[in-house]
């Protein structure tokens, strides 16, 4: 019986290769800058392992083996920013990059993409956690700053009283969200609600949710996860 770890390696390997592809298309110098931090992360800990341990052949080996891993670890973390980086520069301005970047929102979150949208494709997604209800706008702002309006109105006689209802645009204007700050952005506002109001306002928004028609989201240069992104960054 075969095991699934050479299958697992060579699809692992297929990942990082298109990721690769994808990034150089936007950043050329790529390869190089990969290379230079591995030599770099090898050579400091070399000298720094010389320096503490000294050059026994034992100390050697032990420096090597841990230069290689530190040199491994930092082109990979540095290869995973730039991979992201690229998917925000081809992704920004399409139509659904938002919720594509609220997709990497990891546990604590509920997103919900286009809740609301409009015959010229403005639309709304909806993020639920710990600071409320944060209702994320994309397209043309005149139209998307009414449909939040609009769609707040509705989220707060839902929720009820106590739990924020707040707004943000995804784009470059002036009051808007750059698309690579929009998960930041998310993140670092403050807690206002409990896990278990969190919870009821899930319950709650689904009545909300079930009277809507279903909003088809378009594909763009982001996947509909970008959970993927850091998932081939991540052993």
């Amino acid at each position: 019986m075969s095991t699934p770890a050479p299958a697992a390696s060579a699809g692992r390997l297929a990942q990082l290769r298109q990721a690769y592809q994808m990034t150089k298309r936007t950043q050329p110098r790529l390869g190089l800058l990969l290379i230079a931090v591995f030599v770099l992360s090898a050579a400091a800990v070399v000298a720094l392992g010389i320096l503490l341990i000294g050059t026994h052949w034992f100390s050697i080996i032990i420096t090597a083996i841990l230069a290689l891993t530190v040199a491994l670890l930092a082109t990979m973390i540095v290869f995973g920013r730039r991979v992201e980086k690229s998917m925000y520069q081809q992704a920004e301005g399409q139509l659904g990059a938002g919720a594509g970047a609220l997709q990497m929102l990891r546990r604590g979150w509920d997103v919900k993409p286009a809740v609301a949208f409009t015959k010229q494709q403005d639309v709304v997604h909806r993020v639920v956690g710990r600071p409320g209800v944060i209702l994320v706008g994309e397209g043309q702002h005149a139209r998307v700053k009414n449909l939040l309006g609009a769609e707040v109105k509705k989220h707060q006689r839902i929720v009820g009283e106590g739990v924020p209802v707040s707004t943000v645009i995804v784009g470059r204007g002036d009051g808007e969200v750059p698309l690579p700050d929009l998960v930041k952005n998310v993140k670092k506002r403050k807690k206002a609600i409990k896990p278990a109001q969190q919870t009821d306002v899930l319950y709650k928004l689904k009545a909300l949710d079930a009277m809507r028609p279903a909003a088809p989201m378009p594909r763009g240069p982001i996947p509909t996860s970008m959970k993927g992104a850091r998932k081939m960054m991540r052993g």
